[in-house]
């Protein structure tokens, strides 16, 4: 049993080790996952933007490649739709699909 004088000492030796813990164990790892968290959340934005052009340019293409009138601007943008949606349908099968495992091989 401690000394009552040692009381005061050893509840703020307590506390300084509860925050010591507290920030190695919380803080500093959701720190990191922050920093990935950021990274991943540029790379989606900077890809998005970047599909967003592509079908930009392909529409585009397609209404200089296709002759004049209404209905060919009409049939512009269903294949760009189109197009696009395969595209998303495509991103979102090979997300989906199990991984494969990794094989090692000997040297």
């Amino acid at each position: 049993m401690p000394d009552p004088r040692e009381i005061p000492e050893l509840t703020s030796e307590l506390i300084d080790l509860s925050r010591e813990y507290l920030r190695e164990q919380t803080i500093e790892p959701a720190k990191r996952l922050g920093k990935h968290a950021a990274m991943g959340l540029g790379g989606a934005m900077v890809l998005g933007l970047g599909a967003i052009f592509v079908v930009w340019g392909l529409y585009n293409a397609l209404t200089m490649w296709l002759p004049e009138g209404e209905w060919w601007v009409v049939l512009a943008r269903l294949i760009t739709a189109v197009a696009a949606a395969l595209a998303a349908g495509v991103v979102v099968w090979v997300m989906q699909r199990p991984a494969k495992p990794v094989v090692m091989e000997e040297s």
